[in-house]
């Protein structure tokens, strides 16, 4: 019970010597600053967690033991942090006016306790949200990986398909050529073919053979030359259009990378926002604040008790023996607000003891020199002589 009275910046000595209800109260506080800083290590181990964490599959299960041991340290960290925040925040509110009522001054003068029990509660949340849905998240988080990869596919093969193209022209135009040459040596074969059966006048290898056998050799001597005119070309083409496929296949390999890149700490707590639904994900953070607020609400809540009128006495006997006294009221400001007079009797006391000391020695300096004086003039007198120098 004692740990938990210091964790709520209570005094042990005092609440030792107060009343079971006295103790129990402050056990509570202390508890429920305690369980903060719990939640917050959970948390914010979580968060860098999920931060760090190898990227890839929403669904892929298992630990990252690196990751999980570096969340766990910054956890305990931040756990101490919000606990030593929480601790000053409790410790640092006053106890109000000694009654249960809230009044508007005593709200007005916690207002930033409040906001900064507020940006700890909301801190501590959100982490807390996403791992409370986190199967829905992942199965959400999927299918939006895919989406994201199907997108990125069509992206990636859009900005090749210009440069694809430009090469296929190339290649597509010498086929082309390649192909009306083609075109023409079957024609001419046929049509020497058809002239030694003599479907074209008389069969045998006459004058009209010998042309066309001309003409069939003249195209496919053609045809070897644009062959061999175009072959380095086409290989060039060819090989361009090889690198680009690799290039396209490398890009294409980078989708699963940027769709893992969905897999961050923002774009889960934007899930969850979404699955849960405003209402959900607000009283969660609602809990959240009530947990983080209900210490500073119930200081301002208690009413007087032995263990606060044991601390005013403790406070007036220390005051009391290092000689501080005070005027509540003794005199109002420039704007008209009354304020105390703190004397400080120890401190004046040393002042007025050092003014005397330095008046004692003041004159007994004065005294010296005048004594001294009076010495010098006997001297002179006796002998002036020494003291006039001839030049």
């Amino acid at each position: 019970m004692r740990m938990l009275w210091k964790a709520a910046g209570a005094d042990g000595y005092i609440l030792k010597k107060s009343t079971y209800s006295d103790q129990v109260k402050y056990a509570c506080l202390g508890g429920i600053v305690v369980a903060t800083g719990f939640m917050a290590a959970l948390a914010g181990g979580y968060a860098i967690y999920t931060i760090f964490e190898p990227k890839g599959s929403a669904l892929d299960g298992g630990t990252h033991t690196q990751t999980a041991i570096m969340a766990s340290i910054f956890g305990i960290i931040w756990g101490l942090i919000i606990f030593n925040i929480d601790r000053f925040i409790v410790a640092a509110t006053g106890k109000g006016d000694g009654t249960e009522a809230i009044t508007w001054g005593e709200f007005v003068n916690s207002v930033p306790r409040i906001i900064m029990g507020l940006v700890i509660a909301i801190t501590i949340s959100k982490p807390m949200e996403i791992r409370m849905f986190k199967s829905e998240i992942d199965a959400e988080l999927h299918q939006e990986q895919l989406k994201k990869r199907k997108e990125y596919e069509i992206a990636t093969k859009a900005n090749y398909d210009s440069r694809f193209e430009s090469i296929n022209e190339e290649i597509n135009k010498i086929d082309t050529d390649r192909n009306d040459l083609i075109e023409r040596i079957k024609k001419a074969e046929q049509e020497y073919t058809m002239q030694l059966q003599g479907k074209y006048g008389t069969a045998g290898n006459g004058p009209l053979s010998k042309a066309l056998k001309e003409q069939l050799d003249n195209l496919e001597i053609k045809l070897n030359q644009y062959d061999s005119k175009h072959q380095s070309e086409l290989e060039r083409l060819n090989n361009e259009k090889l690198k680009l496929n690799e290039e396209l296949d490398k890009e294409l390999a980078k989708n699963e990378k940027v769709a893992s890149g969905l897999d961050g700490l923002l774009e889960r707590i934007k899930l969850a926002h979404e699955i849960a639904g405003t209402w959900i994900t607000f009283f969660i953070t609602l809990l959240f604040v009530v947990i983080e607020l209900t210490p500073i609400f119930f200081k301002m809540m208690l009413i007087k008790s032995p263990y606060d009128f044991m601390g005013d006495n403790i406070q007036e006997l220390l005051k009391a023996e290092n000689g501080i006294q005070i005027k509540y009221d003794y005199y109002k400001d420039k704007e008209g607000h009354e304020r105390d007079l703190i004397i400080s009797h120890l401190a004046e006391k040393k002042i007025d003891e050092k003014i005397a000391l330095m008046k004692a020695q003041t004159e007994l300096s004065n005294y010296i020199i005048e004594r001294w004086k009076e010495k010098e003039k006997m001297n002179i007198d006796k002998n002036i002589e020494n003291y006039i120098s001839e030049y």
